[in-house]
């Protein structure tokens, strides 16, 4: 498979929802495969929360592949010997597109927190006007899970038409309480934390030590990303070996984990582009600007395939299935299927169960569905 990391730069403002503009912005791409001679066969993958461009295939030095690896590659359900496939970091996150610690023109000094807040409209947005520049002015689907669900469904009411496909696996089309509420949690922890200092931390300091406002915030939302059967299966009552069951700070294996995941992601994962990131989450509204649902949907010319997953606590399958309810509610039955996951594991089963759902993604894409 074909593997080719770049960096396009921007210097034409990005006029964002809020008002405020980005200018100049940078955006950090990946692709595989091989765009063809009609350019029909591009596929453009849309990230979650703390994913970035790098979607399949192995850099030198990695201890793990890209993040969608089991779904993407040469033979795999997104088949890159028949896909060109895009995936780009979002505007906000800290894997090289411009976010808060990206230096503010003119000056070298970083945003911070006088970065603008961006919606997943604006990262939309950015990704349609990169493609735009790469000369791709349609897609033939556009696919991503949780967060990056949210983008693909924003394609599909933002740019009629653009993808002939969508594919939208453990979202939602507006944010409930449950999730702004995880979220509330790790923006306490880290706002609380004294070495925050306000947003004016030095990120090499945060890379060697880590933030532990931002462990404990991604902590809890570890706690949402499973369910009770996999932690159960994953964990049952087991304690840390050597560790006292009668010792205060003795641990069960849960802790552990929960300790390991949270303050080993503090070391690589910004804590102002986490809360940048969390904020467009909670904000997101397909149906903002619009009366209703179905009156925002009333635009879409896509063919969606919404996929839910049946244990998923941090995005429900029935916010899903009222997006099927609200295409048909508009006579658009026929762009539109649902299709739900069976599976205990919880919202993160779309990254680590892809066995479940693969075939029917590659049926999706191979023009059978």
């Amino acid at each position: 498979m074909k593997i080719s990391t770049k960096k396009a730069k921007f210097t034409n403002p990005l006029y964002l929802e809020s008002g405020r503009i980005l200018e100049p912005y940078d955006i950090v791409y990946e692709t595989y495969g091989a765009l063809n001679e009609k350019k029909d066969n591009v596929i453009l993958v849309c990230h979650a929360l703390s994913g970035s461009h790098h979607a399949a295939g192995w850099y030198k030095g990695d201890r793990k592949p890209g993040w969608w690896d089991s779904l993407i590659g040469d033979g795999k359900a997104i088949d890159t010997k028949k896909f060109f496939v895009i995936c780009t970091n979002v505007i906000g996150s800290c894997f090289g597109s411009t976010g808060p610690m990206s230096k503010m023109y003119p000056t070298n000094e970083p945003y911070r927190l006088k970065f603008p807040v961006v919606t997943i409209k604006d990262m939309v947005k950015a990704q349609k006007i990169l493609l735009s520049k790469l000369g791709i002015d349609r897609v033939y689907a556009v696919i991503g899970g949780s967060m990056g669900g949210m983008q693909a469904l924003r394609f599909a009411v933002d740019y009629p038409g653009f993808a002939k496909k969508v594919i939208a696996l453990a979202t939602t089309h507006a944010t409930r309480p449950w999730v702004i509420a995880f979220n509330k949690v790790a923006q306490e922890a880290i706002l609380k934390d004294p070495n925050f200092k306000n947003g004016d931390y030095d990120p090499k300091e945060i890379r060697e030590n880590g933030l532990n406002g931002l462990a404990i915030g991604r902590m809890a939302g570890h706690i949402s990303y499973l369910s009770h059967y996999s932690m159960d299966r994953k964990f049952g009552r087991d304690y840390v070996t050597n560790e006292g069951l009668y010792e205060l700070f003795g641990r069960f294996e849960v802790e552990r984990y929960l300790e390991y995941n949270g303050y080993n992601f503090s070391k690589f994962f910004d804590p102002l582009s986490y809360l940048y990131i969390t904020k467009a989450i909670n904000i997101f509204d397909l149906s903002r600007g619009f009366d209703s649902l179905q009156e925002a949907l009333e635009v879409v010319k896509s063919k969606l395939y919404l996929i839910g997953f049946e244990k998923d606590l941090l995005f429900l399958p029935e916010e899903l299935k009222e997006v099927k309810e609200a295409m048909r509610d508009i006579g658009k039955d026929d762009l539109v299927e649902y299709y739900e996951v069976k599976s205990d594991y919880g919202h993160d089963a779309f990254l680590v169960e892809v066995d479940k759902f693969s075939d029917y993604i590659n049926a999706i894409l191979e023009g059978n569905r």
